[in-house]
């Protein structure tokens, strides 16, 4: 394509998926593309915004609209119906700086509680918006007067299982990943995994919290045992090296929770199964019980660009089907077979 790709998604129950990025001019680019039964993609519209696209999420709409929410580089957080892009269906001044990271929840049948967004941005700030609620977020998580503020690379919902509890999940340039309870609007839990984190995400939204995945600049990739919080050690994890590169990121198949792909600064993609240990839960000298990680299983790698693969979405609808972007201006349609073997 004749633009950077910053991200891509599926649009639900669909062929269809969202390219979002910028032309060499700065200007925004999203662009809708079809699969057609032979293959091929086509280009079914496509407009030109004043400020490049960085994100995009589904996450909040519901599946008869699949209304599309995008966050940019002027700090600009709108909702786009896909059928008529001329003007927004909502559109506020989010942050003060670019939105690195979007996320939706309570939407497409995915999580309970009402569809909420949650944006990350180079101004150090996280904030949970409601779209029935204009220009005020509901929630914004913000360093203290004083404090360094921090640019948040990556930010995930997840605990989505009943009406009242939710929680986010933010990474930050300087290797910070917290916890925020938004049932009890608190800090939940923090650590620090040393190296800039590029990307957070739960292996599912929907549920009592099980399972979340960090990855980081110099080739590390982070699980989190999400079940047990230990008061002092916090939850268990684990920690695998690969790619030899920067890992942009992780997407968990929506079909299998134990399974995610990786991408690579180097080009490459990692397809990873989580293994649990015979026991998740131990107790440490006192009684206390703690949690205890598994272990990681790469079922397959491939090497799909000399540029690194910055985003990827596994199809809600098709067992396999993927789409990725990367820095060499491409766009792929991968299919991953036997997953119903592993």
């Amino acid at each position: 394509m004749n633009k950077t790709l910053f991200d891509v998604k599926w649009v639900p129950c669909s062929a269809r998926f969202v390219v979002l990025g910028n032309y060499p001019r700065q200007t925004g680019s999203l662009q809708v593309c079809e699969m057609t039964s032979s293959g091929e993609i086509n280009v079914v519209s496509e407009v030109e915004k004043k400020d490049p696209f960085k994100c995009g999420t589904f996450g909040a709409s519901s599946l008869k609209q699949r209304n599309f929410a995008t966050g940019d580089f002027a700090g600009n957080l709108r909702i786009w119906d896909l059928e008529k892009t001329a003007l927004p269906l909502y559109s506020t001044t989010a942050h003060t700086e670019i939105i690195n990271s979007i996320d939706g929840v309570g939407g497409l049948g995915v999580g309970e509680g009402p569809r909420e967004l949650v944006t990350g941005s180079r101004d150090g700030s996280v904030k949970v918006w409601d779209p029935r609620q204009k220009d005020d977020p509901v929630a914004c998580m913000k360093p203290k007067e004083g404090e360094t503020k921090r640019d948040c690379w990556s930010v995930a919902f997840g605990h989505a299982h009943n009406q009242m509890d939710r929680c986010v999940a933010a990474g930050y340039d300087n290797g910070d990943i917290k916890l925020f309870d938004l049932k009890n609007m608190s800090l939940r839990w923090d650590t620090n995994v040393k190296n800039g984190v590029c990307f957070v995400e739960f292996d599912r939204k929907d549920i009592n919290m099980n399972k979340l995945v960090a990855t980081v600049l110099e080739s590390k990739i982070h699980v989190f045992d999400m079940r047990t919080q230990h008061p002092k050690k916090g939850f268990a994890k684990m920690t695998e090296k690969a790619h030899d590169s920067t890992v942009w990121a992780a997407k968990h198949l929506p079909q299998n929770r134990d399974i995610f792909m990786t991408l690579g600064g180097n080009g490459s993609a990692y397809l990873w199964k989580y293994q649990y240990p015979a026991n998740r839960v131990a107790k440490d000298s006192d009684e206390i019980e703690m949690g205890v990680a598994g272990t990681l299983n790469l079922l397959e790698n491939t090497t799909l660009s000399k540029q690194p693969i910055n985003a990827l979405d596994w199809s809600p609808d098709k067992e396999g089907l993927a789409v990725c972007t990367a820095f060499d201006q491409c766009v792929r349609v991968l299919i991953v077979t036997k997953l119903a073997r592993v």
